[in-house]
Protein backbone atom coordinates (compact mmCIF):
# COMPACT_ATOMS: atom_id res chain seq x y z
CA UNK A 1 0.00 0.00 0.00
CA UNK A 2 1.27 3.49 -0.99
CA UNK A 3 1.65 5.81 1.96
CA UNK A 4 3.33 9.32 2.38
CA UNK A 5 3.04 11.16 5.74
CA UNK A 6 3.80 14.80 5.95
CA UNK A 7 5.38 16.13 8.89
CA UNK A 8 7.24 19.13 10.37
CA UNK A 9 4.32 21.91 9.87
CA UNK A 10 3.64 24.34 12.49
CA UNK A 11 3.05 27.99 13.31
CA UNK A 12 6.15 30.51 12.55
CA UNK A 13 6.33 34.31 12.42
CA UNK A 14 7.28 35.90 9.10
CA UNK A 15 10.92 35.80 8.07
CA UNK A 16 11.33 32.24 10.49
CA UNK A 17 11.90 28.86 8.84
CA UNK A 18 10.68 25.10 8.78
CA UNK A 19 11.36 21.96 7.63
CA UNK A 20 8.93 19.61 6.01
CA UNK A 21 9.52 15.92 5.63
CA UNK A 22 7.56 13.09 3.70
CA UNK A 23 7.71 9.88 4.71
CA UNK A 24 6.85 7.51 2.02
CA UNK A 25 6.45 3.46 1.47
CA UNK A 26 4.68 1.08 -0.65
CA UNK A 27 6.77 1.84 -3.49
CA UNK A 28 10.12 2.11 -4.88
CA UNK A 29 11.04 5.71 -3.77
CA UNK A 30 14.06 6.07 -4.99
CA UNK A 31 13.06 5.69 -8.93
CA UNK A 32 9.65 8.16 -8.34
CA UNK A 33 10.36 11.76 -9.00
CA UNK A 34 8.13 13.12 -5.89
CA UNK A 35 6.69 16.56 -5.53
CA UNK A 36 5.46 19.26 -3.33
CA UNK A 37 1.93 20.80 -3.97
CA UNK A 38 0.03 23.21 -1.30
CA UNK A 39 -3.38 24.41 -0.52
CA UNK A 40 -4.44 27.92 0.83
CA UNK A 41 -7.81 28.48 2.55
CA UNK A 42 -10.31 29.21 0.09
CA UNK A 43 -7.89 28.25 -3.50
CA UNK A 44 -7.23 25.53 -4.89
CA UNK A 45 -3.91 22.95 -5.29
CA UNK A 46 -0.32 25.07 -6.01
CA UNK A 47 2.53 23.15 -7.15
CA UNK A 48 5.30 24.14 -5.08
CA UNK A 49 8.54 21.97 -6.02
CA UNK A 50 9.62 18.85 -8.01
CA UNK A 51 12.44 16.98 -7.47
CA UNK A 52 13.14 13.87 -10.28
CA UNK A 53 14.69 11.06 -9.83
CA UNK A 54 17.86 10.10 -11.63
CA UNK A 55 20.11 13.43 -12.19
CA UNK A 56 17.94 14.78 -8.67
CA UNK A 57 16.89 18.04 -11.02
CA UNK A 58 15.04 20.26 -8.45
CA UNK A 59 12.40 23.01 -10.09
CA UNK A 60 10.40 25.59 -8.63
CA UNK A 61 7.68 27.50 -8.80
CA UNK A 62 8.62 31.59 -9.18
CA UNK A 63 6.35 32.57 -5.79
CA UNK A 64 9.26 29.89 -3.35
CA UNK A 65 12.34 29.89 -5.94
CA UNK A 66 15.09 30.69 -3.45
CA UNK A 67 12.85 30.44 -0.73
CA UNK A 68 12.22 27.05 -0.45
CA UNK A 69 14.76 24.06 -1.12
CA UNK A 70 13.07 20.40 -1.95
CA UNK A 71 15.86 17.06 -1.00
CA UNK A 72 15.56 13.37 -0.38
CA UNK A 73 16.78 10.99 1.19
CA UNK A 74 16.39 7.45 -0.90
CA UNK A 75 18.14 5.00 1.64
CA UNK A 76 15.68 6.65 4.36
CA UNK A 77 12.54 7.08 1.41
CA UNK A 78 12.06 10.49 2.79
CA UNK A 79 11.37 13.68 0.70
CA UNK A 80 11.93 17.06 2.43
CA UNK A 81 11.17 20.99 2.30
CA UNK A 82 13.30 23.21 3.54
CA UNK A 83 11.17 26.69 3.37
CA UNK A 84 13.16 29.93 4.72
CA UNK A 85 12.22 33.66 4.76
CA UNK A 86 8.66 32.64 5.22
CA UNK A 87 5.72 34.87 4.14
CA UNK A 88 2.12 34.63 5.33
CA UNK A 89 0.98 34.04 1.98
CA UNK A 90 3.05 30.51 2.55
CA UNK A 91 0.17 29.91 4.65
CA UNK A 92 -0.91 26.41 3.67
CA UNK A 93 -1.64 23.21 4.04
CA UNK A 94 1.30 21.02 2.53
CA UNK A 95 0.87 17.83 0.61
CA UNK A 96 4.09 15.56 -0.90
CA UNK A 97 2.44 13.73 -3.84
CA UNK A 98 3.80 11.46 -6.61
CA UNK A 99 2.26 9.63 -9.54
CA UNK A 100 2.25 5.71 -9.20
CA UNK A 101 0.56 3.66 -12.04
CA UNK A 102 -1.43 6.86 -13.66
CA UNK A 103 -2.74 8.09 -10.28
CA UNK A 104 -1.44 10.80 -8.17
CA UNK A 105 -1.21 10.00 -4.73
CA UNK A 106 -0.86 12.32 -1.61
CA UNK A 107 -0.60 12.65 2.01
CA UNK A 108 -2.83 13.95 4.33
CA UNK A 109 -0.68 17.26 4.38
CA UNK A 110 0.98 19.17 7.04
CA UNK A 111 -0.20 22.79 8.03
CA UNK A 112 2.27 25.63 7.71
CA UNK A 113 1.01 28.96 9.41
CA UNK A 114 3.39 31.98 9.05
CA UNK A 115 1.73 34.42 11.00
CA UNK A 116 2.99 36.92 13.44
Amino acid sequence: EVQLVESGGGLVQPGGSLRLSCAASGFTFGNTDMTWVRQAPGKGPEWVSTINTGNGRTVYANSVKGRFTISRDNAKNTLFLQMSSLKPEDTAVYYCTTLISGTTRKGQGTQVTVSS
